[in-house]
């Protein structure tokens, strides 16, 4: 029953993460409503809040993936290259000013 009980939250939460509060609230409603005790609901509370957190970075690594193929097809810089590039220019510039004086810039 426990394990059901487990895959009916996980499904519920959506691996969300949970408040403080929240928690504190989820773990009194199951040591009343299903006769669970302080320590099995801290430890199963732990448990669905380590996955919400394992979620949540995978979540992150997904999008991140995603949106680099992204800028990648719209053609787009990383900001980071950009900057390379800008400071290139400027010393590029910098050395035909001093090279060619007068020379615009």
């Amino acid at each position: 029953m426990f394990e059901l009980l487990e895959k009916a939250i996980l499904t519920g939460l959506g691996a969300a993460a949970l408040s403080q509060k929240m928690a504190e609230e989820f773990v009194k409603d199951l040591k009343e409503k299903y006769k669970v005790s302080e320590d099995e609901g801290r430890a199963f509370l732990d448990k669905m809040q380590s996955m919400a957190k394992e979620s949540k970075s995978k979540v992150a690594e997904i999008a991140e993936a995603e949106v680099k193929k992204v800028i990648d097809r719209a053609g787009l810089v990383p900001r980071d290259e950009f900057d390379r590039l800008a400071k290139r220019v400027e010393e590029l510039e910098n050395r035909l000013a001093n090279n060619e004086p007068g020379a615009p810039c």
